[in-house]
This record gives structure tokens, sequence and C-alpha cells, in this order.
């Protein structure tokens, strides 16, 4: 075995393996830098650093279950009048999440609700929270499987360990009044502990008609909006029916 091989082994050992998989590139990246060997174990280090990092962010984004990976950065404000940059920024700071409120996304699909929900979710994992996403639907089937299924369990577990829980598409259909308690029992365990930012193309006057039940409908606002930011979206034009692709191209 050769020292090399050598060191691979030993690096495995003590499941350094990103600097394992890279022992190579490190070794001759020291040679051309005539480093000290002060800064050949700091580079050492870091390499093994950064790469842990990089497989921290990697599974978190995985566990998080964005349906797509779309970043603020790529979110156009020119394309709707409801947000300002200044309120862009305000979001990807995350002070607010600190504070434990929730965001509201309001208005017609396509406007860009669910893009910017992901954004800050991404945005939050990059600064080390943990995140978890669902549209209503499948939440909906997960809370009424939980008593049979460890997979749902599971899920609820992660969601009530989030640091921010992202659901799309709330009162996108009506609920029976079994789902409206299941819903608010969840919202309840998570009021205080975890934030939450929901999109939805029906105003929370609306919520009432579509959860059954005023009694629940009350209790569920309050609790989502005792410290909350509401954004309206329902004055914006359609982002995908603007940019539609068209069959027959430019006339």
């Amino acid at each position: 075995m050769s020292s090399i091989e050598t060191l691979e082994s030993m690096l495995r050992t003590l499941k350094m393996y990103h600097t394992a998989e890279n022992i190579d590139n490190i070794i001759e990246k020291t040679r051309e830098k005539s480093l000290t060997n002060e800064k050949f174990l700091e580079e050492f280090l870091n390499e093994e650093i950064r790469g842990r990092e990089r497989r921290r962010l990697e599974k978190m984004l995985k566990q998080a279950l964005f349906p797509e990976y779309k970043t603020l950065s790529e979110f156009n404000l020119n394309e709707q009048r409801s947000l300002s940059e200044r309120q862009l920024n305000q979001l990807k700071e995350l002070i607010w999440l600190e504070q434990g409120y929730n965001i509201v996304f309001l208005g017609p699909p396509g406007v860009g609700k669910t893009h910017l929900s992901i954004g800050i979710g991404i945005e939050a994992i990059n600064s080390g929270y943990k995140v978890r996403f669902t549209t209503m639907a499948d939440l909906i089937h997960i809370l009424k499987t939980q008593e049979i299924s460890s997979v749902s369990r599971n899920k609820i577990k992660r969601i009530s360990d989030s640091d921010l829980f992202i659901i799309d598409d709330l009162m996108f259909m009506a609920m029976e009044k079994q789902e409206a308690n299941l819903f608010f029992q969840l919202i309840n365990k998570l009021y205080g502990q975890t934030s939450i930012i929901i999109t939805s193309n029906k105003g929370p006057e609306e919520w009432g008609e579509l959860l059954g039940d005023a009694a629940i409908t009350t209790a569920i606002l309050d609790r989502i909006v005792h410290k909350c930011e509401v954004v309206n979206f329902f004055d914006d034009d359609s982002y995908r029916i603007k940019h539609r692709q068209s069959i027959f191209g430019s006339l």
C-alpha cells in the first residue's frame, strides 16, 4: 500500500471522507505553494470543514423536500408591484425568523408565491435553519395517516422539529371537519416554536368557508396572524401568463 493509500485509509477511519477523496489535490497544492507544515495542516483541515459544510447543506436541502430549486436572486421584482426591493431584502435577512414571525403570501396562481417561499427556505437553510416544505394536499394526507403510517409520523416529527415550515397552496380545496381539526392541532403544536410560511390563492376572509368550521378557522387564524406579515399579490398579473410559450411563435 502506498503512502497516499495509507493516508486515505487513516482519514476514512477518522471519518474525514471529503479530505480522503481529495488528498492528492491537497498534497499537490501544498507542493505548488511550498506551504509550511502549519499552513499545510490549516489547508488540510479547511478542506474537510468545507466538504462537511457542503454535505450538510445538501442533506438539509434534500430533507426540506422542495419541489424545485428557486433562489431569491432569480425572483424578478419588476414583474409585480406588491413587493419592494427593501421588503425582499428584509425577508432575505431572516430577522423575522429569529423573532418567530410567520409570513402569508396571498394571490392568484403564477405571481411567484411558491418561488418566494422556496427562495426564503433556501436562504434559511444556508443560515443553518431546519426547513420543511409541503403542499396542503400532501399535508392533509400526512395528518390523516399518521396513526397508521410510520412514514407519516416521521414526517410530522420532522415538521415539528423544523425552524421554518412552508405550506404551499393552503385552502386550495375544501376540507372535511376531521381534516380541519387535524390541521388546527398541528398549527397549535407549532405555535410559538416554528415559523410558518403560507401561500394561498384565497384571502383569510374565505378560509372559514373552506375549513367548514368558524371556530376552528378563528383559532387557526389567531395563531398564524398573531405575529405575521401578509404580502398580497392579488393586484399583480400572473408571471406565467405574461411569459407563456406559444406553439404559434411570434407573428
